[in-house]
């Protein structure tokens, strides 16, 4: 298939010739003379390469690579202008542009351009492949399994990666949020900068700007010394906003601020510092809720939740408890320097068919008391912890000659609730729906159920 080459300038006369000059060469090449059009065109994957004027209406050329490389990085951006000066060029490669012409140049020039674009191309799609297998042989624990669920999120994971848009994870204490977040980090081209994560309900708001923003010394009583907050620290790298939903508003304010202009001011400092890290946030809560109540600004929400990325429960990824349990197993087996091999049959029945309020961080630690008990070279019933080894599958019984069988109505309702989600894969919309719930009852008595259970 020939490349695809994108020319966009406003000058019809121009744009045609270029476009005819290329076509001679065997290119697929196409023109266009608005950039907003040519970065929809750069979106919907129908151009390789993409040489723009600088000078246009709107959204001039530095705008549109700006944006091409924030969202599309591995299309090659070639800047042409016939203001050729050394600022221009430089503004240029500050925002991405992979090469500059100057006007008046011949067809050749602009043939030599996009062949090493073409080649740049190539070789970033290997290093991406190799990249990608890396990150899959080096798989985080929450991450394994081959549910359909888990595969949707691998898949939005390695689609992300190489953006710099804000992503926000979602899903119930204990599904691997950070991890996911390290993948993106490990899968991008920000790889070899410095992955950052910091709780945000775990500090007070005081601490928690100082952390995020730095201070310079003095700004308050044991300020000793300037410290560098973590968003300059995690420039060039990726900085992981864990627990959003639990930050005070007065914060959200002042984060919002720096998301907005990529800048920070240090405590106690007049002068603006810029920050270059990719932002990735991740929280427990429905902050859709949480802005219909008050607690969450909806324009900060508007800012974090670009690309949202929810984490299917352990209760709704099937067989991948017994894939998780063998990881667990074999890890901790291998610390303790103990000969424990497998799960017993009636072992696996009980993962099976325990709900895990507390998803993978509850099975881990499940696994890592049984191995410490194991007397066997499998895992028996007797090593799992009580409320698993005891639990009773989420059916709900209505009838039973046994009184100690019967349960509450929110029982009955939890159980159910958690059924209908196992069946629907973990899809919240899809489960509420069945429920004749609109989402955020949904959540509301998620959340309910998940404080009781902690």
């Amino acid at each position: 298939m020939s490349t695809r080459v994108l020319i966009v300038d406003d000058e019809r006369e121009m744009g045609t010739m270029l476009r005819d000059g290329l076509r001679g060469r065997g290119y697929d090449a196409s023109c266009c003379g608005s950039s907003d059009v040519a970065f929809a065109e750069v979106m919907d994957a129908r151009a390789d390469v993409v040489i723009t004027d600088i000078r246009m209406p709107n959204m001039n050329g530095i705008e549109l690579c700006d944006r091409i490389v924030a969202n599309r990085p591995d299309v090659p951006v070639a800047v042409m202008t016939a203001f050729g000066d050394l600022q221009t060029a430089i503004a240029t490669i500050r925002a991405g542009a992979f090469d500059f012409l100057a006007k008046p140049f011949d067809i050749d020039d602009l043939v030599l351009v996009v062949e090493r674009a073409i080649n740049q191309r190539t070789l970033r799609e290997e290093v991406k492949r190799l990249r990608m297998e890396r990150g899959e042989s080096n798989s985080s624990s929450a991450l394994l399994g081959e549910s359909a669920a888990l595969r949707s999120v691998a898949r939005m994971i390695q689609r992300v990666a190489d953006t710099d848009s804000v992503v926000l994870v979602t899903g119930e204490t204990g599904t691997g949020k950070e991890l996911v977040a390290r993948a993106i980090h490990e899968q991008s081209r920000r790889r070899d900068g410095t992955f950052v994560a910091i709780n945000c309900g775990a500090l007070p708001d005081a601490l928690l700007e100082s952390e995020l923003f730095g201070h310079v010394r003095g700004a308050f009583t044991d300020a000793r010394e300037n410290r560098t907050g973590l968003f300059a620290e995690a420039s060039g790298g990726t900085l992981l906003l864990d627990e959003i939903g639990d930050m005070q508003p007065s914060m959200q304010v002042k984060l919002l601020r720096a998301l907005e202009t990529r800048t920070v001011r240090p405590v106690g400092s007049n002068v603006e510092v810029p920050f270059d890290a990719r932002i990735i946030a991740a929280t427990h809560r429905d902050l859709d809720t949480a802005v219909e109540e008050g607690r969450f600004r909806e324009d900060l929400l508007y800012r974090l939740n670009v690309i949202p990325i929810e984490l299917p429960p352990l209760r709704g990824r099937g067989g991948d408890v017994l894939v998780l349990a063998q990881h667990f197993l074999d890890r901790f087996s291998q610390r303790a320097d103990k000969k424990v091999r497998g799960l017993s049959q009636a072992v696996a029945e009980r993962l099976l068919s325990y709900a895990w309020p507390g998803n993978v961080r509850e099975l881990q630690n499940a696994i890592e008391r049984a191995v410490a008990l194991a007397q066997h070279e499998q895992i028996v019933v007797e090593d799992l912890p009580a409320k698993i080894r005891d639990y009773r599958r989420s059916h709900v019984i209505v009838t039973a000659d046994d009184p100690e069988e019967l349960v509450s109505m929110e029982e009955v309702e939890r159980r159910y609730v958690a059924r209908v989600l196992e069946s629907a894969g973990g899809n919240k919309n899809f489960a509420a729906r069945i429920l004749g719930w609109d989402r955020k009852t949904l959540y509301r008595r998620l959340e309910r159920w998940s404080r009781r259970s902690t």
